[in-house]
């Protein structure tokens, strides 16, 4: 399926990294959800994906069918059932992701900033951008090195 460089994007950032069997799942549920997703009767044109065993990524590419309240909110039912089996937080936007030598990390904005302070997280390393809304900027500015994003508003003055 082909979407919309302008379709929506939410992604949901776990607090710990999925299991294989957790990740098969996660991803079944999402598909079986996405299959039958709708807003006011009219299918949406979705797709829903688990990355890298922390994120889970929904996309609903509007051109087609807007998302409204009422379908947003059968997502997030559909996220909180999900955090509840699996015991999981996919709602705390307080945790940081950020990847070294292609393994995905996530941690409190506490130990986020202990480790910019020590080095750990240089100019060039990896940070995932959470708040990407269209498809476009999800698939240029997700991931993107800490000294083009947002954190380093915020945490690079402990680079100094």
């Amino acid at each position: 399926m082909i979407f919309s460089p302008q379709s929506k994007v939410w992604i949901y950032q776990s607090s710990r990294k999925f299991s294989n069997i957790e990740t098969n799942a996660i991803q079944n549920q999402l598909n079986i959800f996405v299959s039958q997703w709708q807003a006011h009767g009219q299918a949406l044109k979705a797709k829903a994906e688990v990355l890298y065993g922390f994120f889970i990524v929904i996309t609903v590419d509007e051109t087609v069918s807007n998302a409204t309240g009422c379908s947003i909110d059968a997502s997030v039912k559909v996220l909180k059932e999900i955090e509840q089996t699996y015991n999981l937080d996919l709602f705390n936007r307080f945790n940081v992701a950020y990847k070294i030598d292609d393994e995905v990390f996530v941690c409190s904005k506490e130990d986020f900033e202990t480790l910019v302070a020590i080095k750990k997280i240089k100019p060039k390393t990896i940070v995932f951008n959470n708040m990407v809304q269209t498809l476009n900027d999800f698939e240029t500015k997700w991931e993107i090195a800490f000294e083009n994003s947002w954190h380093q508003h915020i945490f690079g003055h402990l680079m100094a």
